[in-house]
């Protein structure tokens, strides 16, 4: 098949392109998003929001590849704020900027100072603090800080130490929704409530923490994805939106239903969710030493925005 623009291909099938076209006005217009489908007589690519454009090749001007683009500091920046806004602990007290977070001692995310901006007092008054803080709640006092920032920098300089040395880099990823929701193979629920087999399934059938409801359910918009098979739950995933971004979080599969592709449909399902919501964007995280689900979460388009470790007082 000849066509008029030699930089589009078949092989471009499930990446991200652009394409100038054609409408029936005699104007042109461009739309972004993955191309699903390279065929006689029409292309069809598929937004962030899921929608779907049915081009005809004879109307094409023309149209390439478009290469992932690394996330600016500003970027970098927002997706941090939406992590805590996305799963926010059960208690927040806010220091300036900063946001001094306790959940019962669940996570260290939600149990950590997240120490963006301001304080808006003195250093050593702020790290004295935040280090009172958690005390009062026999809890160690950590910071969460992304590595190479000059948030690191201050904490390390104050004497704070490495919390767990012998764990990796928490990796957080980003990419862009249309890379990632596709029809999920299965078929997806979404609800804006967890049921008790959602909980089963994401603590692997021990009892929730105390904090978990209060944090997993805690964000002003959030989605909890389940995947039913043979009558009972086996898959399930949360996300949550903070602005453009969804977050996703929370992915678990029943034991005897792992690599089927189940965990990957809930991701879908719930970029899909998001998507049909003005979502644009969406993160996930990871601990670096995870190589198959790194690998998973590589192969569907997700790139590193930034990496954080987990500080503790002297």
């Amino acid at each position: 098949m000849s066509a008029p623009y030699p930089r589009l291909s078949r092989r471009d099938i499930g990446h991200r392109v652009v394409v100038r076209h054609r409408l029936r006005s005699g104007q042109l217009t461009d739309v972004v998003g993955v191309l699903v489908s390279y065929d006689d007589p029409q292309l069809i690519v598929r937004r962030a929001d899921t929608s779907t454009e049915v081009i005809s090749l004879t109307d094409v001007a023309a149209a390439k590849p478009v290469p992932p683009t690394p996330l600016r500091r500003v970027d970098v920046d927002a997706v941090l704020l939406a992590t805590a806004s996305g799963r926010p602990a059960a208690e927040t007290e806010h220091l300036g900027d900063w946001l001094l977070r306790a959940s019962g001692g669940w996570t260290g995310r939600g149990n950590s100072v997240l120490p963006y901006g301001d304080p808006g007092v003195p250093v050593a008054d702020a790290l004295a603090r935040a280090v009172a803080f958690y005390r009062a709640r026999d809890l160690p006092p950590l910071a969460l800080v992304p590595l190479g920032t000059p948030e690191e920098e201050l904490f390390r300089g104050n004497g704070w130490v490495e919390a767990r040395p012998e764990q990796s880099d928490t990796l957080v990823l980003h990419t862009t929704l249309d890379l990632v929701n596709a029809e999920p193979a299965v078929q997806v629920s979404v609800s804006e409530h967890p049921d008790r087999s959602w909980y089963d399934v994401a603590f692997d059938g021990a009892a929730p923490p105390a904090a978990a409801p209060a944090v997993m359910e805690g964000a002003t918009v959030a989605a909890f994805a389940s995947v039913q098979l043979d009558g009972r739950t086996v898959a399930v995933g949360r996300a949550a939106m903070t602005g453009h971004w969804v977050g996703v979080d929370s992915v678990a599969v029943a034991v005897s239903y792992r690599r089927r592709g189940l965990g990957t449909a809930v991701l879908q399902g719930l970029a899909r969710w998001g998507g049909a919501r003005g979502g644009r964007r969406t993160y996930l995280e990871v601990v670096e030493e995870n190589a198959a689900a790194l690998a998973a979460y590589s192969a569907l388009g997700y790139r590193e925005a930034y990496r954080y470790r987990y500080l503790v007082a002297p």
